[in-house]
């Protein structure tokens, strides 16, 4: 079985995400929406949910028209795709590379891989400056841009929201907690300020730790899951931490493709 985590460059419309999101059927675990961001995280199963969602906001969604505090490089931004029970990474990039090639023909939408080969922070740097696309025209589509599209183990998508840090401080907070298990990028998130990460090693670094870090340098006004998490990086935390955190175990991959049959 294979997840795929869609990051879609619309988060202020919820009837637009709805709409989108409706596109996975049975296949559809999640929906994250953020308005600041300007971004929604849609976490689906298998093949043909991310192509769908493809297909409808490549049709719907306008990058001219597009403003958020989160880099983003097209209306389709991030496709992963995530090894889960006994799938493998080769499966997962072979996934990939299928996505890659389809949405190139179909949609006519360059597709950057990351992977192996290259991380998403070096993908967004390096995207039609010094990387051209793998797959797909060479110049951004008109109003879709590009995709990202990956293969990478399970990760975790959190944000702490900083009580009294200014714009400064986050930065210098992101690149203090940067490591090979946090990705990490201070923001400004309209009035407030975030330390928004991904912590790419949940089992060594997850959600507590890196809020206790925090915690013992500003204080934190609260935290925010993105999307979903592995039930075994959940019960490793002491549950009646699991609220401050913003945790729960109907938050777990394995309790939403339970509720959808998918389990």
């Amino acid at each position: 079985m294979l997840e795929c985590v869609v990051n879609i460059s619309e988060g202020r419309r919820p009837e637009v995400v709805a709409a989108i999101a409706a596109t996975a059927g049975r296949d559809l675990l999640d929906v994250h929406r953020d308005p600041d961001h300007h971004r929604s995280v849609l976490t689906v199963l298998g093949e043909a949910a991310p192509r769908a969602i493809a297909r409808a906001a490549v049709a719907t969604l306008d990058l001219r028209d597009h403003d958020g505090v989160h880099p983003r490089i097209g209306v389709l931004d991030v496709v992963p795709f995530v090894p889960l029970d006994d799938a493998t990474m080769a499966e997962a990039i072979a996934a990939r590379d299928r996505f890659g090639a389809w949405a190139a023909a179909e949609l006519a939408l360059p597709c950057f891989l990351y992977g192996p080969e290259r991380s998403l922070p070096e993908l967004r740097r390096d995207a039609f400056r010094t990387l051209v696309p793998d797959v797909g025209p060479s110049r951004p589509h008109p109003t879709a841009g590009a995709a990202a599209v990956g293969a990478r183990p399970l990760l975790v998508a959190y944000n702490l929201w900083l009580a009294d840090a200014d714009l400064a401080s986050a930065r210098a907070l992101a690149r203090a907690i940067r490591q090979p298990a946090v990705r990490a990028l201070g923001l400004q998130v309209g009035p407030r300020v975030q330390l928004s990460m991904n912590l790419v090693a949940p089992d060594e670094v997850g959600p507590a730790d890196v809020y206790d870090w925090t915690q013992a340098r500003t204080a934190v006004a609260g935290a925010e899951l993105v999307g979903l998490l592995p039930l075994a990086v959940l019960v490793r935390i002491d549950r009646e931490r699991w609220a401050a955190l913003d945790l729960g175990e109907e938050r777990t991959i394995e309790a939403r493709r339970a509720a959808a049959g998918r389990g």
